[in-house]
Parts: structure tokens; sequence; C-alpha cells
């Protein structure tokens, strides 16, 4: 199975933008559609952003729409989740997942956690006022 490494969290103010990565080992990210989740302390994790295989689709949650853009090289073997314009409620542990490949692309399916697998560890964002 493959594994997943985020990177690129930290700590930053509001108005801020942060490029998060996941990068994969064991395992090529080429053939599966990718999405990120978050998770805020004391809170469900939540869906962010997907994107198929190709790259040639995308679906955002509402609260990362027009400020957020995911994007994947799968030459390298890593997605990426750009977040511009960074607001104290984006604080969360971000998380990278594939999704099963028994799953068809699009709708609610895409943003249910519990259809993806090969979680990464997550990266911490945190972003101040």
């Amino acid at each position: 199975q493959v594994q997943l490494v985020e990177s690129g969290g930290g700590l930053v103010q509001a108005g801020d933008s942060l490029r998060l990565a996941c990068a994969a080992s064991g395992g090529t990210l080429s053939t599966y559609a990718m999405g990120w989740f978050r998770q805020a302390p004391g809170k469900e994790r939540e869906f962010v952003a997907a994107i198929t295989w190709t790259g040639g689709w995308t679906l955002y949650a509402d609260s990362a729409k027009g400020r957020f853009t995911i994007s994947r090289d799968n030459a390298k073997n890593t997605v990426y989740l750009q977040m511009n314009k960074l607001k104290p409620e984006d604080t969360a542990v971000y998380f990278c997942a594939t999704l099963r490949s028994r799953v068809a692309w699009g709708g609610a399916r895409t943003s249910r956690a519990e259809n993806y697998d090969a979680w990464g560890q997550g990266t911490q964002v945190t972003v101040s006022s």
C-alpha cells in the first residue's frame, strides 16, 4: 500500500498563503484520485478538496472555494494544496488520502472520509488573527 507524507504546514497570519504537499512512497499516485481533509481540535475530519487521477476534475468544499487550489504532479508522485487568504478557522491538521479504487468519482462519495484510505500523518496549519 502506498505511504503518504504531508508537509508544508506552519504558523501564519490571517491573509497569508501556504502550499501543502503530499508525497507518496511505496507506490504510484498516478492511478488514484486524491483528497485533502482537515481536522480541528474537538471536531470531525472534514473534506477540503479532491482531484481525479488525471488532474482534469477537482472538487472543493464550500469553505475552500475561491481560496484553495488542489493540483498534482504525477511525475513527482505528489499532490498539492495551495491555500490563499487563510483565515483563523482554517486552523487544523491537514491530511491527504487516496480515494478507494472501487469508489466512483463525483458527488457526495468524493467528500466522505470513509471512502478514502492510505492516509498520511497530517501537517499542522495554524492561522493567527
